[in-house]
């Protein structure tokens, strides 16, 4: 039963998220697949994935112990933080922390989390904003 109701929420956020991506207002200057795809592609896999969770749910489902509920508590609650701490951070800086935080919560120890989250920061960067061109949140060190 847990499962059915996990699919039906995540079918649940699918529409939502499908229903805003159509909201984006598009730019007369936007590509010929638009800002619109993106969204929609993420939209339809997480659809997918929830409707296959609700039409062959696990029969034996078995939920974790309350310390991995609290681990998986505390990455929501870092991903949250994340978002909100982007704009004032920059990109690099948020995404080194963030990055580190959840590598060490996997498993590394901390100095090779902290090397990690720089690196997955500065490779992240060096993909989307010098390669690719796109615009990524500037924090108070210009990056």
């Amino acid at each position: 039963m847990s499962d059915r109701i996990f699919g039906a929420v995540g079918l649940f956020i699918a529409i939502l998220f499908a229903w805003s991506a159509t909201q984006i207002q598009e730019s007369f200057l936007s590509d010929a697949v638009g800002p619109k795809a993106f969204p929609i592609i993420i939209a339809t896999i997480l659809g997918l994935a929830s409707g296959a969770i609700m039409l062959r749910p696990d029969p034996n489902p078995t939920w974790p112990a309350l310390g991995r509920l609290t681990e998986i508590l505390a990455a929501i609650v870092v991903m949250l933080l994340y978002a909100q701490l982007l704009p004032e951070l920059g990109f690099v800086t948020a995404t080194a922390l963030a990055s580190a935080y959840l590598t060490w919560r996997l498993g590394s120890g901390p100095l090779q989390s902290v090397i990690i989250g720089i690196c997955t920061s500065i490779g992240i960067y060096t993909v989307f904003h010098l390669v690719l061109g796109l615009s990524l949140a500037r924090g108070p060190f210009g990056f």
